[in-house]
């Protein structure tokens, strides 16, 4: 979706442009403070939203505490420079104790694409499930997010293909597909479905062209596995003459056929545990392990199978708690099986950087392995986003901003890549831009708990404990009782000086059950933000032991700052060794499995 900048906003006579940061009426400026803008731009973007005078105040003045006055200040001078002779203030509605709403229609312009962009934009809208059953939905999901993958591939510098995030925000639209070409700047949109017919499903395909809706192919499959991919092939086929691309649909067969099993029912399983891993939550990450692993019983050469295998172990750890040393040996496997059945697929050398940046603790190899990623398919977003995310770590911060712009570019509505940018931005020490992109995550997708633990803890360094524990109970309802928003509040509490909470939060750790896992570093933060030294540092030596894998923090979070001159501190960095140098003479990408990636021996993913 365009960025606001590149948007136009137009009620009555007046135009608002977010770029210039300029209001027009009837085509000539009206002067307006740069806050008092700043409000109405927050107003039109709400599109007729009530926002809450706390969101006002925290959006406006993210670094500072301002009284409701000021509000109530910017809110007055904006009424005066809309007034139009009439004296009438009702574009901008009050309600009492609450805040305020937009109240007049605003119209949304958005750029025409341009034609003779060498860039051509394709939109796969998602497949609407017809009547076949909620429990056909996984299929719908996985058609589209497998289509537009295949056809990303088929040229990725002159056609880029809109990631699934954004689109899947039109599942069950009502909008136009000429309203949906323009918000998307697509030239190109695919609609697809997916019908129960006698006990067959079949999918059915048109591909229209934006600019004048005008349907320049249409085809009508069964759901089988061969007759998916000839459905792909045919597809990718059509939109390389539509725009004229230099293309081969003999590469895009063997392209399909690099990603795809000839098993329909591992096919059928994989797509089951991608729909689970993408709702991001620990129960439907171990949901989707098992049906990962019945893809690759049936098919032990499924590539895209062992990559999410290998994606949810890795993930684990972060994402839902799990013991670092029983998932370590697992991912390591997993991944290195994906890249010895297809070494050129992306997803599996992702797979192979995830393994070593979060478990293996080889972050050289790790970006060798982002970096080939990138290289075979430049719009695979996880691969943009992770190498950001492993050079933020290393310290690199410029580096790291420009990865996971990319990704919030080819994914924009993704609230991951948002909420992870905040992280970048924070190990940068730019805690401002922390709280931007964690807000927007959080407008993104309200649930996702990445995104208010990030807020929390960017206001922690910004001086706004009290803010960051309201963020911190947002995420503790949606994270499942992940340890990090369980320190990360008993922390700030402990620098708050309410001592007696954190040590009741200690206590609670204490008194889990045996067999759950609680990883050392939860504690080792606690005891930093009280400034018990000692302890904090025993944690963290125990939390090597058990490789924890929230140790990849250390080099660069702002928490542990009053450590690093400590000997045991620098002692244990050292031990963790997560920079390594890469070997002189670098292995040829076929012996990519064996760079630091063995399998061990005796190991299953079951």
């Amino acid at each position: 979706m365009p960025s606001r900048t590149e948007v136009l906003y137009k009620f009555g006579d007046c135009l608002v442009s977010p770029a210039e940061k300029q209001l027009l009426r009837g085509g000539k400026p009206v002067p307006i403070q740069p806050k008092v803008f700043d409000t109405l731009l927050l107003l039109l973007e709400s599109q007729g939203r009530l926002i809450e005078k706390d969101e006002f105040l925290s959006r406006l003045w993210p670094d500072s505490s301002v009284e409701e006055v000021a509000l109530a200040h910017c809110i007055s001078h904006l009424r005066k420079a809309l007034l139009h002779g009439s004296g009438d203030e009702r574009l901008i509605e009050t309600v009492p104790k609450r805040g305020y709403r937009f109240a007049a229609a605003v119209e949304v312009i958005r750029p025409v694409p341009d034609e003779n962009s060498t860039m051509i934009r394709v939109a796969v809208l998602p497949f609407e499930n017809l009547g076949a059953g909620s429990e056909r939905e996984y299929l719908a999901n996985g058609f589209t997010e497998e289509t537009i993958a295949a056809l990303g591939q088929i040229d990725p510098d002159r056609m880029s293909v809109i990631g699934r995030t954004t689109v899947m925000t039109y599942k069950a639209t009502t909008k136009s597909l000429l309203e949906i070409s323009g918000e998307l700047n697509a030239a190109y949109l695919i609609e697809s479905s997916i019908r129960e017919e006698e006990g067959q499903l079949r999918i059915m395909s048109r591909l229209v062209r934006g600019r004048d809706q005008v349907q320049v192919w249409s085809a009508c499959y069964d759901s089988e596995l061969s007759s998916i991919l000839a459905f792909q092939r045919e597809l990718g086929t059509v939109i390389a003459e539509q725009i004229s691309l230099h293309f081969s649909p003999e590469r895009l067969s063997v392209l399909l056929s690099r990603r795809q099993t000839r098993n329909a029912e591992a096919y059928d399983q994989y797509l089951r545990g991608r729909y689970l891993w993408n709702q991001l939550s620990p129960a439907t990450t171990r949901r989707s392990l098992e049906y990962y692993t019945r893809a690759t019983t049936l098919d032990p050469y499924y590539a895209l199978a062992w990559s999410g295998l290998a994606d949810a172990f890795a993930a684990s750890p972060i994402n839902g708690d799990a013991p670092p040393l029983q998932v370590w040996p697992r991912a390591i496997e997993a991944a290195a099986r994906a890249v010895t059945a297809e070494p050129k697929l992306a997803e599996a050398q992702t797979s192979l950087g995830l393994a070593g940046f979060f478990l293996d603790w080889d972050w050289a190899a790790a970006e060798e392995a982002f970096r080939r990623a990138i290289a075979f398919d430049p719009g695979y977003c996880l691969a943009h986003r992770t190498l950001g995310i492993l050079l933020s770590h290393s310290g690199r911060h410029e580096e790291a901003d420009f990865a996971v712009s990319r990704a919030r570019t080819l994914e924009p509505l993704h609230a991951a890549h948002q909420a992870l940018s905040a992280q970048v931005a924070f190990n940068a020490g730019d805690y401002a831009s922390a709280v931007q992109f964690a807000r927007q995550a959080i407008v993104v997708d309200p649930g996702f708990w990445v995104g208010h633990l990030q807020l929390a803890q960017a206001l922690e360094q910004s001086g706004q404990g009290e803010l960051a524990l309201d963020a911190l109970q947002n995420a503790w309802q949606s994270s499942g009782g992940n340890s990090k928003v369980i320190a990360l509040r008993a922390y700030i509490l402990a620098k708050l000086g309410r001592v007696q909470e954190t040590h009741e939060i200690l206590s609670m750790l204490e008194s889990l059950p045996p067999d759950r896992y609680v990883p050392p570093y939860a504690k080792a933060l606690i005891h930093a933000g009280l400034g018990n030294r000692a302890e904090a540092l025993g944690w963290l030596e125990r939390a090597y032991e058990m490789h924890d894998v929230h140790l990849l923090f250390l080099p660069v979070d702002p928490k542990w700052n009053e450590f690093r001159e400590d000997v045991r501190f620098v002692s244990l960095l050292d031990q963790c060794a997560f920079v390594r140098p890469l070997p002189a003479n670098k292995i040829p990408l076929k012996d990519t499995a064996e760079r630091g990636f063995r399998i061990p021996e005796g190991l299953s993913c079951s």
